[in-house]
């Protein structure tokens, strides 16, 4: 179960930066009708695994690479140490341009030629090929919920785990749900009332608008709507306006573009807030540079996820992360990348451990054991379940860091596995 900040963000990106993106498939289906058949390497041999990205995609070249960067580095690591019980881990990647077509020839690449024992780490802005995925068998680990497929289908295993019976529909009868527990824990730890929700007049952005408007306003704030053009926005007039009204937080629709420009206007017309929150795409080394020419307003940004901040270097993995990552720009979906690649390792262990091979099979069967994973306290408790009816509430975990010059990205709120809130479950489309 995702809250609505995460997977509705998520379905924005690709709603609105490539709403024109080719779609459908040149595959017959036939070509997936070899359902999970495809045999274990023979002892000794390479483990063969697969990061389908939208490496050349219309939103820009690094905006889904994270999480191929971090598997890759984790399993250059494992393989330098003498792989899986001596056996090497060897990666081939796939690069779909974004588009629903090459996400199908990739899948039909690594899936049906390459022969790949798994998928790790998907970063697909169009999974068109999901759904062959699934028919094939092959277990999905760790992927980013860009759009709804890790909700929809079996042996998809997303990030951050799913509650939804993932029969071949999207959530329950075609409805997600999620929380409100990032309004809560701002409302709860800094007194914040009043928040401002900006968005394009576009209709992907004005959708997430509503939708984060009502999650506000369940845990009672005041909220603030501000819309402004998409071709000509005048992100002035918007911050001068929430500056008016007292915004304590800011939460956006938009692109990154926008998101930029609406923090050099908040700072040109002196609009102070609590929070300007951003999500965990977000979450990089880079927001110096990405925000340089808003300073008050850079300080003021916050993050929020479901795994531990990259700067967290007492945790023992994060150490390991960083020093593999060999001072490149980090970014929080490297981090969760290398939690995937890790999630696969522990299940081919598993697999050979119990005298079996690292098949198709043997993996799924790990990732169904309806245990929680926490990738050595890398993310937050992941489970899968199949409930016939959605939960009214739950509690659900965060973790939150505040972006400050000198220091990067700051934790805030303690231990993630405790900064918990009990909060109602709200439904929505994809």
């Amino acid at each position: 179960m995702r809250r609505p900040a995460r997977a509705a963000e998520a379905l924005l990106v690709a709603a609105l930066l490539v709403g024109g993106a080719a779609c459908g498939s040149r595959l017959p289906e036939s070509d997936f009708e070899r359902r999970g058949t495809a045999p274990g390497p023979a002892r000794g041999a390479p483990v063969r695994v697969g990061i389908i990205t939208s490496a050349t995609s219309p939103v820009g070249g690094a905006a889904f690479t994270g999480p191929r960067d971090g598997a890759k580095a984790y399993f250059d690591r494992l393989n330098a140490r003498g792989g899986i019980q001596g056996r090497e881990v060897e990666v081939r990647t796939c690069d779909d341009g974004g588009s629903g077509v090459g996400n199908n020839d990739c899948v039909r690449e690594l899936v049906e030629e390459q022969q790949v024992v798994a998928l790790v780490a998907t970063a697909a802005l169009d999974y068109a090929g999901a759904s062959r995925v699934s028919r094939a068998r092959v277990p999905d680990i760790g992927g980013q919920p860009i759009g709804s497929a890790y909700d929809t289908y079996p042996h998809l295993y997303g990030i951050y785990g799913s509650l939804a019976p993932r029969k071949g529909e999207p959530g329950w009868d075609g409805e997600l749900y999620g929380g409100t527990e990032v309004y809560r824990y701002f409302k709860r730890e800094h007194g914040a009332r009043t928040a401002a929700v900006v968005s394009y007049n576009q209709a992907a952005s004005a959708a997430y608008a509503r939708l984060v408007t009502r999650g506000l306003k369940a845990e009672g704030y005041k909220v603030v709507t501000e819309q402004v053009d998409f071709a000509l926005p005048n992100f002035r007039a918007a911050a001068a306006d929430l500056k008016e009204q007292g915004a304590d937080l800011v939460f956006d629709a938009m692109d990154t573009h926008g998101n930029a420009r609406l923090c050099e206007a908040m700072d040109e017309v002196g609009a102070e807030v609590t929070a300007k929150v951003t999500n965990v795409q977000n979450w990089t080394s880079a927001v110096g540079e990405d925000y340089e020419d808003a300073p008050r307003c850079r300080n003021a940004l916050w993050a929020t996820g479901s795994s531990r901040n990259y700067e967290d270097t007492k945790h023992p993995a994060v150490r390991e992360f960083r020093a593999a990552m060999k001072g490149k720009t980090l970014s929080q979906w490297q981090l969760e990348g290398w939690a995937a690649a890790m999630w696969f390792t522990d299940a081919a262990k598993a697999c050979l451990s119990g005298e079996s091979e690292v098949t198709r099979a043997c993996v799924d069967g790990y990732m169904n054991r309806n245990e929680p994973y926490s990738a050595r306290g890398l993310l937050l408790p992941v489970t899968f379940e199949q409930r016939s009816e959605p939960p009214a509430h739950r509690r659900t975990c965060l973790s939150v860091a505040r972006w400050r010059d000198g220091k990067g990205w700051v934790t805030q709120g303690g231990e993630m596995a405790e900064n918990c809130f009990d909060v109602p479950q709200l439904a929505y489309q994809p």
